[in-house]
Parts: structure tokens; sequence; C-alpha cells
């Protein structure tokens, strides 16, 4: 009997442990357990994103296979409801990924984003373009008037058919084929050009070794300038940069036209410089 207890003791460790050591892998598919949901943002590593993606997609996938594989009759909670509720986690793991692609990007970030958008898109079209879907979500739309809805769900019905039409729901088989390759090749282009425009950002640099060049700033913004050329290993120089924190207190209070010029040229023209970064093309 005792020999049972302390093997079940230590299975249950086992357990406890391998649960433990699952729940830690990937803190992007875990609840997070920090105040107010915040995302715990040091636990987090780049190398968690794609397969938490990958996981967010097929769930939801599940998900909607759900709602086009129910028997019942086509209503507002067992698709519409069912249907807004979906993709969770493809949100969750979508909103954590975004606000540190834009606020804190690395290079390991962008080559995430560049994989992931025509993933993304292909699977956005897979929902928004599924025939039976749309067919359960056109069935409820047509009888809106007699199902007792309050005025949220009518606009969320309404909203949803809205959505689903101007995605291309409706159009024949052979259109929307040819939607599915414009809108994976626009998430391709759209991530490349904002990786452009910031690869423009990050390499302008005005730099002064002058002292009267720097004629009409506060005292700030020359210690600012200072204090960048400085982690640049640029002492004794003073250096200003497309970021706005930067640009816009030079191009306010400069006395130097010539520079501020210059400044506002290069934000104006970035993505637009025929080199490596250019939008154009």
């Amino acid at each position: 009997m005792k020999n049972l207890v302390l093997l079940l003791i230590i299975a249950s460790m086992i357990l406890v442990s391998c649960v433990q050591k699952v729940k830690n892998d990937n803190p992007l598919l875990n609840d997070f357990d920090t105040p107010f949901g915040v995302p715990p943002f040091d636990l987090i590593k780049a190398s968690h994103f794609k397969p938490a993606y990958l996981k967010a997609f097929e769930e939801q996938k599940a998900e909607i296979k759900a709602i086009i594989n129910n028997p019942s009759e086509p209503d507002f909670n067992n698709t519409i409801k069912m249907l807004t509720y979906s993709g969770e986690l493809l949100n969750k793991v979508g909103r954590v990924f975004g606000a540190l692609n834009s606020a804190n990007t690395n290079d390991s970030l962008q080559a995430i984003n560049r994989e992931i958008a025509p993933v993304s898109s292909r699977h956005r079209d897979d929902i928004n373009l599924n025939d039976t879907l749309f067919r359960r979500v056109k069935s409820v739309y047509d009888k809106r008037d007699n199902l007792n809805l309050t005025g949220e769900e009518k606009k969320l019905l309404e909203d949803t058919y809205k959505d689903f039409v101007r995605s291309g729901a409706a159009l024949p088989p052979e259109s929307k084929e040819k939607l599915r390759k414009i809108n994976e090749e626009l998430s391709m282009l759209q991530v490349k050009f904002g990786q452009n425009l910031l690869a423009e950002t990050n390499g302008f640099k005005l730099i002064l070794d002058r002292k009267e060049d720097l004629s009409g700033l506060p005292e700030g913004v020359i210690e600012q300038a200072a204090s960048m050329a400085k982690s640049l290993k640029m002492d004794g120089k003073w250096v200003f940069t497309l970021q706005v924190p930067s640009m816009t207190p030079f191009l306010q209070y400069s006395d130097n036209r010539d520079l501020r010029e210059k400044l506002f040229t290069g934000y104006f023209m970035k993505g637009d410089n025929d080199n490596e970064y250019d939008n154009k093309s």
C-alpha cells in the first residue's frame, strides 16, 4: 500500500512537472497571469511568435470547421456569435506581436513579419471566401427581421454580412482565386513598404560639427543631439535624426534654413531615393 501511495505521489510530481514545463514553454500560449492581463514581455522571445501564430491559425480553423459542420439550422448564436468569438488566440498573439514590432522591432521580428504576412492573408481568405460559411451567414442575414434581435445583435449581423461581401464572398470562383493572389501579394508589399520606411528613417542622420549650426535651438535639444552623437561614438558633434523627438524641434527652432531643408527633405523623401529601400519599384 505504501509503495502504491509513493508511486502515485511520484507520478503526480512528474505530471505536475510536465504540465509546468509545457505551460512555461511559450508564454503566448498561456493565460497572462499578470496585473490587468498585461503580456509578460520579459518572458516573450521572438522565437515564440511563429509557433504561437501557427497554433492560433489551426485553432481558428477548427472553430470555423465546427460552425460549418453544425447540422442545426443557421442562427445568430450558432453562426454569427460563434464566428465573432473565433480566433481569440490569433487576436491575442497578433496584438502582442503588433505592439512589439511597432514599438521595439528588430531583425528577428521583421523576418517573422515577412514570413507570417502571406500565411495570415491565406488564412483570412480561407474564412472570408468559404462558400459554406458564407451561406450560413447569408441565411441568418436574410431572415434578420424575424429573429427578434437586439439593436446590437442586428448591427453585428449586418456588419458581418457586409464584411463577407466586401471581402469577396459573393464573387465567382475564378474571381476568388484572383483575389487570393492579389491579397497575398498586397500583404507582402505592405510589410516591405513599412520596413523600407523604417530602414530609411533609421538610416538618415544630420551630423553637425559647428556650434554656429545650432543657432536658435533650445539647450535641451542641443543636449539631446550631443547625447545621440555620443551613442554613435561621435563625441564633440551633434546628430539629428528623422525620429519625431529629434526632427520636430530642429525644424521648429533652427535658424539655419538650409539645414532645416536638408532634414525635411530626408523625411519627405523616405522610400524614394532610388536605393534598396525604394518603394517605387
